[in-house]
């Protein structure tokens, strides 16, 4: 490549940072000196750097510094970075933003910062924290090599690109060591990257500063890369580079409530408060528990002065354990007792190391979100005393806005909301993921927190990016992966099938044709797959993989009796529902023959399926042809494939939900067991099958857990469904066309007598507010944003409905 292609000034011309932060992949297109340069298709002026000399593979941190002069205080400075693994960002030693957000090689993300508001006349310091994670890296993170990159706008009065004659200075941190953690030291599958082990003695203190003396740090190295590129450059590269898509996370302060126990020590209730400092004797041994109250994520600070040598351990917990209980399951985790009673309980989990060094204000932060509402403090100190100046959490999470409201009769249905809204709260970052264990986005987790976050929020943003990025993972078989990104290949065909479902969720609730149809291949790719395993029988057999259903007792492994090694029912009527949700969204877009085919093949597999495993005894379909295993779920597939004529839904339902001999559904699977009430008419019946959601509260949960007894994880997102439920069954706001150009207000009392709601539709708030009298009459007003009309049903009879407002 020529010289002057590869200097292409890049990045020229924007006014307004956020303009690239929320660019679409085919809007990066800039303007300088007359000339259109697209940031995906050409070169970047700057270059991957990265240590001249330490492994770039490895576990280690890295600390980037450029120093320079600035005449006067700019009003705009943009830059554009990115960084394998993560970065934290500083100006003149204040925290300015961490990233990048998760993505792959493939789709590697830089974010746009201005940094005006953080410098000033003289002399000013870029500094960039890298971290590599190494060999126990999150399975989230992909990566290549250590290395960074920070490409400034020409606009800006001083160039700090860091390329390879820059003046970037970068030494490697030999403070910092890694604490890997497996799944028998945490309490469950684990995946979720190790712990930090800070030698405070050997820490660089003030290196984020312009006064700091640098002289001996190293000068970088260009990376192992040839070009640093967009997606749609011309010739190869390692890291493609796109924009950031959704904002920035929201960091807020939150403190602990109470100090649990104290051995060793007396601590007052204003340490918490962070009005009060501890101090701890010289070669003395103490432990200090404390209590968040709520389950919580983020970064928590600890800071502390004097004390050189101190040994502090720091331990997270969503929950404490009873402590004869050292067995856990995969899915179960140790034994935990009522949340807020701590007799015959204690913390285990896993854990950062700091030793001081002996200065003053040292702060401490890990290098990665933790998740927890209790933390333990285990301190032994050397001969001098340690003051622990303070200790906080910086709460750290996407940021939605809770715009939907929900009032019943009934009090306690506010608990459960607010709980459910905090449970997909912890579980949003730059993607969603169970914030504990494993901190990985799986589909069948994320479709039902897309749900969540748009009938509450309205965002839609992370719901794209996750539609997107299980695009993104498909393999030459045709097949996603089950949760990306990830390094670590998992598949779950069923997880392929719910995808279509999400993207059918995406076409019913937001009118944006364009940006379904560019996984319209997908789509194909993943039902060809399945296409090819229907044998003679006109059933799916010999599936490959895990195909996972539900953690159901009677589920090995969460599979379905027969999806391995035989004619599954379960996942057949996944299938054949998969195709009707295709099929749809495929008719939206003027794909009649294909919509036509994918019904006819769903129609086939139905007919395959009911001819093979109904049971004319029981009246229910089996899970294989041998009729001897049945379950709640294939049953709900049944309905909502329409396997079962319309008429007979009803009967069928009550039977499932009344034979207890069936294989039950979870916390998780009850999302699909309610829309198989709705769709049988017995909506009505939702409010009674909350009572999993009042337990986990009455054991003093604060958040859902993964499953409803003794999970393993507290906080799972899958089971925030009540915030969907609450408004799509209860107050009955649901779409009614594609686009939610039209609306069906189907309510669904229970045992309630009042139900009044609010929702972000795209067109504007849409509320309700109805009352039931003890006659089965419903009175109350419904108000329609502006061009939204649509049906108000009860009893089976239906009322229109206008814009604006329409009372009952």
């Amino acid at each position: 490549m020529n010289t002057d292609f590869k200097k292409v000034l890049l990045l020229i011309g924007l006014s307004i940072w956020t303009v690239v932060l929320f660019a679409q992949e085919s809007q990066v297109t800039i303007n300088h000196q007359g000339k259109d340069f697209n940031m995906l298709k050409h070169a970047w002026n700057a270059q991957w750097i990265t240590h001249p000399s330490a492994s770039t593979m490895d576990y280690g941190v890295f600390n980037f510094r450029r120093t320079f002069d600035l005449k006067e205080a700019p009003k705009s400075f943009v830059v554009h970075l990115s960084a394998d693994n993560r970065y934290k960002l500083y100006v003149n030693g204040t925290y300015v933003g961490r990233g990048p957000a998760i993505g792959d090689i493939a789709h590697w993300r830089y974010e746009t910062h201005d940094l005006a508001p953080y410098l000033q006349a003289g002399t000013n310091t870029i500094a960039v924290e890298v971290i590599n994670f190494g060999e126990f890296r999150h399975a989230k993170q992909q990566t290549f090599q250590t290395a960074l990159i920070l490409q400034g706008d020409t606009h800006n009065p001083v160039s700090i690109d860091t390329a390879k004659d820059s003046e970037w200075k970068v030494i490697k941190n030999n403070a910092y060591s890694t604490i890997p953690f497996v799944s028998d030291s945490v309490g469950g599958y684990y995946a979720a990257g190790p712990g930090d082990q800070v030698d405070g003695t050997l820490y660089p203190w003030g290196w984020k500063s312009p006064t700091y003396n640098d002289s001996q740090w190293q000068k970088p190295r260009l990376a192992m890369v040839e070009f640093a590129v967009g997606r749609g450059f011309l010739f190869g590269s390692t890291w493609y580079l796109v924009p950031r898509q959704i904002p920035f996370l929201s960091d807020t302060v939150t403190r602990f409530k109470k100090v649990a126990q104290a051995n060793g020590i007396n601590v007052s209730k204003n340490f918490v408060s962070g009005n009060e400092a501890i101090t701890i004797p010289a070669n003395a041994k103490v432990s200090i528990l404390l209590d968040h109250e709520i389950h919580t994520i983020g970064y928590p600070i600890l800071t502390v002065s004097q004390g050189k040598n101190t040994v502090i351990k720091t331990t997270y917990a969503e929950a404490l354990f009873y402590k004869t209980s050292h067995e856990f399951s995969a899915h179960g985790g140790w034994k935990k007792g009522p949340r807020n009673d701590l007799e015959d309980q204690e913390i285990r989990g896993y854990y950062d190391i700091f030793k001081t060094d002996g200065g003053a204000q040292r702060s401490f932060q890990p290098q990665a979100m933790r998740t927890f509402r209790f933390v333990s403090l285990d301190i032994t100190t050397a001969d001098e005393p340690l003051v622990i100046e303070d200790y906080h959490n910086i709460y750290s999470v996407y940021p939605f806005e809770e715009k939907a409201t929900f009032q019943s009769s009934d009090p306690s249905l506010n608990a459960i909301w607010d709980a459910a809204w905090l449970t997909l709260q912890n579980s949003s970052t730059d993607q969603f993921e169970d914030p504990y264990y494993e901190q990985l986005q799986y589909i069948g987790d994320t479709r039902i927190e897309s749900l969540v976050s748009i009938f509450v929020s309205g965002d839609d943003r992370l719901m794209r990016k996750a539609i997107q990025q299980f695009d993104d993972s498909r393999m030459p078989n045709g097949l996603t992966q089950s949760r990306y990104p990830s390094y670590i290949n998992q598949v779950i065909p069923t997880y392929s099938l719910l995808w279509i479902g999400m993207l059918h969720d995406y076409m019913s609730y937001r009118n944006d044709p364009e940006f379904i149809r560019n996984f319209l291949p997908g789509i194909k790719s993943v039902l060809g797959w399945f296409e090819n395993k229907v044998d003679d029988t006109g059933m799916l057999a010999n599936l490959a993989w895990w195909n996972f259903t539900d953690w159901s007792e009677g589920f090995q492994n969460g599979i379905p009796v027969g999806a391995d090694d035989g004619h599954s029912a379960n996942v057949s009527l996944q299938y054949a529902l998969a195709l009707q949700k295709a099929a749809e969204v495929f008719e939206l877009l003027d794909e009649t023959a294909q919509a036509q085919n994918y019904r006819k093949q769903a129609a086939a597999i139905i007919q395959a399926t009911v001819q093979n495993c109904y049971d004319e005894d029981k009246k229910l379909i089996a899970e294989r042809p041998e009729k001897d295993v049945f379950s709640q779920h294939t049953n709900v597939f049944a309905i909502l494939a329409d396997a079962v004529a319309p008429a007979d839904q009803p009967a069928l339902l009550a039977q499932l939900l009344s034979e207890k001999d069936l294989i039950q559904s979870s916390i998780y699977f009850k999302f699909y067991l309610t829309r198989a009430m709705q769709k049988a008419g017995a909506a009505n019946l939702y409010t009674a099958s909350l009572a999993p959601w009042k337990d986990m509260l009455d054991r003093g949960m604060t958040t859902f857990g993964e499953t409803d007894v003794n999970p393993r994880s507290e906080c799972h997102g899958w089971s925030a469904s009540p915030c969907f439920d609450f408004i799509h069954t209860i107050a009955g706001i649901q779409s009614a066309a594609p686009g939610f150009q039209k609306v069906l207000i189907a309510p669904s009392f229970g045992d309630l007598t009042e139900v009044e709601a609010s929702f972000p539709h795209p067109n504007g708030t849409l509320a309700v507010h109805f009352s039931k009298n003890k006659k089965g009459k419903v009175s109350g007003t419904i108000t329609l944003p502006t061009g939204i009309t649509g049906d108000f049903k009860w009893n089976n009879q239906f009322i229109k409905l206008k814009s604006g407002v329409n009372h009952l």
